[in-house]
C-alpha cells in the first residue's frame, strides 16, 4: 500500500492505493481560509498538521499498518515563514493573496533577467513577493524568520523533521532557475533570503526521509520513506497519466487550472502563463491558472441558498444553457492568465426581473468555462496543441458542467475513474515510483475513462455570442482601466 497527502485550500486528502492502483482507503478533513483585510488569504499552518492527522487516521487501521512510503502534494506558492525554533512566526499567506502587487513590481526591477530565468511574471499569487511584502511591512518577523517551507513542506517538516521540498512546487515560488531546476541565488539575494533558508530540493520521486516515531505511531504505520511529492496540480497530473510531452488535463478544483506537460522549458509569460518544472526528472509543464473555478459553485450556492453544489447544478440545469442574459466574471480572488490581474473582482450583468437562482447558477458555470477558454487560448497562443483534456478535481463530478465547458473550449474532455481523487493519488503514485521503481508512464499510466464529452455543435453556437460578451466585459470592469 502507498499512502498519498494532499494539503488542498479547502481540506486535506490523504488516499491509499494498493500496488495495483486501486483505491484501497481514503480520509479527508475540511479547512478555512482566514481573510483579514480585502484580497489577503491566509491559514494557520498548524491547521495543516491536525487536518492531516484526522485525514490519515480516517482511512481503515488494518491499509494503515500495511503501507510502504508515502508522498506529498499541496497548494502551491503558500509562504510559512519559520523561526529559530521551526515554528511559523505568522500564519502562512496563501495563493490567492493579493496584497503583494507592489512588490512584483519592485522584484521584476530588482532583477531585470526574472521573466526568462523563472519563466514567470512575478505575481502576488507567488511566494517571493510575499516574502518581500513581509520584509517591508513586518520588519521584525522578517528579522526572526530562518526558513520558508511552502504548505506540503512545513507538513512534511512534522512528519520527518527534514526541510526539503520538490522541483515541481519549488518552481512557484519564483526562486527557482526553472531550466537548471535549482534556487537562483541572485533571485533569493533580491528578496534578502539566501539557500540557508530554503529547503532542499529533490524530484518528486526522490525520498526525502521517514516517519518519526511518534507519528508513526500516531497513524498506525511504519516508519515508512516519505517521498519528496509534488505541486498539486503536477501531482494530480501524475495521477491522471499526464506524464508525457502534448499530455494535458483541466483541474477543477478552488482554481482552475489547465495543465500541459512538455519535455523541455517553454516559457512564455508574455500571456502570464506558467512554466514549471514537473514533478517527474527531465520534465517541465505549462499552465494556465484561474484563481476560481468551483469555489465559485460554493460562492453561489451559499448566496442563493442552494442545499449544496449539487442542487446548483441541477438548477442551472433546469435553466438551461444561454437561456438568461446574465453574465458572471468568476474573479472573486482577482485572476491569472490571462489578466495578471490581483486586483480586479467578479461581477455579475446583464440581471433583470427574471433572474433566478438556475439563472444565476447557469451564468457561473459558463463565466468559470469562459475564463478557462481565455487561458487555453493564452496556451494555444504560446503555440500548445491540445487534443484533449483529462479532466481531474471536484469539478469532475458534473458532466453538466462539463458539456458547458467542452462546448467554450471546442475540445473533448475525458473523465478518468478516479480523477476526482486529484493530487493525492499522483502523490501515492510517486511514493510507489520511490520505492518499488518502475517507468513513470507504467506506473503512472492513465486510469480507465469513465465518460468522455464530445463539444455539441449546436452548444457551441449557443455559447459563442455570450463567450464574445464576456471577452468585452474584462476591460470594463477591471482596476488597472481606472474605473
Amino acid at each position: 500500500m502507498f499512502l498519498g497527502i494532499d494539503i488542498g485550500t479547502s481540506g486535506v486528502k490523504a488516499v491509499a492505493l494498493d500496488e495495483t492502483g486501486a483505491v484501497a482507503g481514503q480520509g479527508t478533513a475540511a479547512l478555512t481560509v482566514q481573510r483579514p483585510h480585502p484580497g489577503w488569504s491566509e491559514q494557520d499552518p498548524a491547521a495543516w498538521w491536525l487536518a492531516t492527522t484526522a485525514a490519515v487516521q480516517a482511512i481503515d487501521p488494518a491499509v494503515r499498518r500495511s503501507i510502504r512510503g508515502i508522498g506529498i502534494a499541496g497548494q502551491m506558492h503558500g509562504a510559512t515563514l519559520l523561526g529559530a525554533d521551526d515554528q511559523p512566526l505568522r500564519p502562512a499567506i496563501l495563493w490567492n493573496d493579493g496584497r503583494s502587487d507592489l512588490e512584483c513590481e519592485q522584484l521584476e526591477a530588482a532583477v531585470p533577467d526574472l521573466r526568462a530565468v523563472t519563466g514567470n511574471i512575478a505575481m502576488p499569487g507567488f511566494t517571493a513577493p510575499k516574502l518581500l511584502w513581509v520584509r517591508k511591512h513586518e520588519p521584525e518577523l522578517f528579522a526572526q524568520g530562518r526558513t520558508v517551507l511552502l504548505p506540503k513542506d512545513y507538513v512534511r517538516l512534522r512528519m520527518t523533521g527534514d526541510k526539503a521540498s520538490d522541483v515541481s512546487d519549488a518552481a512557484g515560488t519564483l526562486w527557482v532557475d526553472v531550466a537548471r531546476r535549482d534556487w537562483s541565488d541572485a533571485i533569493l539575494a533580491a528578496t534578502g533570503l539566501s539557500q540557508a533558508a530554503m529547503p532542499k530540493l529533490y524530484e518528486g520521486s526522490e525520498i526525502t526521509g521517514s516517519l518519526r516515531p511518534e507519528v508513526a505511531e500516531l497513524w498506525g504505520m511504519p516508519q515508512v520513506p516519505v517521498v519528496a511529492g509534488g505541486g498539486d496540480n503536477a501531482a494530480g497530473a501524475v495521477g491522471v497519466g499526464v506524464v508525457r510531452d502534448g499530455d494535458a488535463l483541466l483541474s477543477l478544483g478552488t482554481s482552475g487550472v489547465i495543465f500541459v506537460a512538455t519535455g523541455d522549458f517553454r516559457p512564455n509569460p508574455a500571456r502570464a502563463v506558467h512554466a514549471f518544472c514537473h514533478c517527474l526528472p527531465g520534465m517541465w509543464h505549462q499552465m494556465s491558472v484561474h484563481l476560481s473555478a468551483a469555489s465559485c459553485i460554493d460562492w453561489v450556492a451559499r448566496l442563493t441558498g442552494a442545499a449544496g453544489a449539487a442542487d446548483l447544478f441541477a438548477r442551472a440545469e433546469a435553466s438551461g444553457p444561454g437561456t438568461g442574459g446574465e453574465l458572471f466574471l468568476p474573479y472573486l480572488s482577482g485572476e491569472r492568465t490571462p489578466h495578471n490581474d490581483a486586483q480586479v473582482r467578479g461581477a455579475f450583468l446583464g440581471l433583470d426581473n427574471d433572474t433566478d437562482s438556475g439563472r444565476l447558477a447557469q451564468a457561473v458555470l459558463e463565466g468559470v468555462a469562459f475564463a478557462l477558454a481565455d487561458g487555453l487560448d493564452a496556451l494555444r497562443d504560446a503555440g500548445t496543441q491540445v487534443s484533449q483534456l483529462s479532466v481531474i478535481g471536484g469539478g469532475a463530478r458534473s458532466g453538466y458542467w462539463g458539456r458547458i465547458i467542452a462546448a467554450a473550449f471546442e475540445v473533448p474532455l475525458v473523465y478518468l475513474k478516479g480523477g476526482e481523487v486529484g493530487p493525492a493519488l499522483g502523490a501515492a503514485r510517486l511514493a510507489q515510483l520511490a520505492v518499488d521503481g518502475g517507468d513513470p508512464a507504467s506506473v503512472c499510466a492513465a486510469p480507465p475513462v469513465s465518460q468522455r464529452i464530445e463539444p455539441e455543435p449546436d452548444l457551441i453556437d449557443r455559447l459563442a455570442p455570450r463567450k464574445a460578451l464576456f471577452r468585452q466585459a474584462y476591460p470594463r470592469i477591471t482596476p488597472k482601466k481606472g474605473l
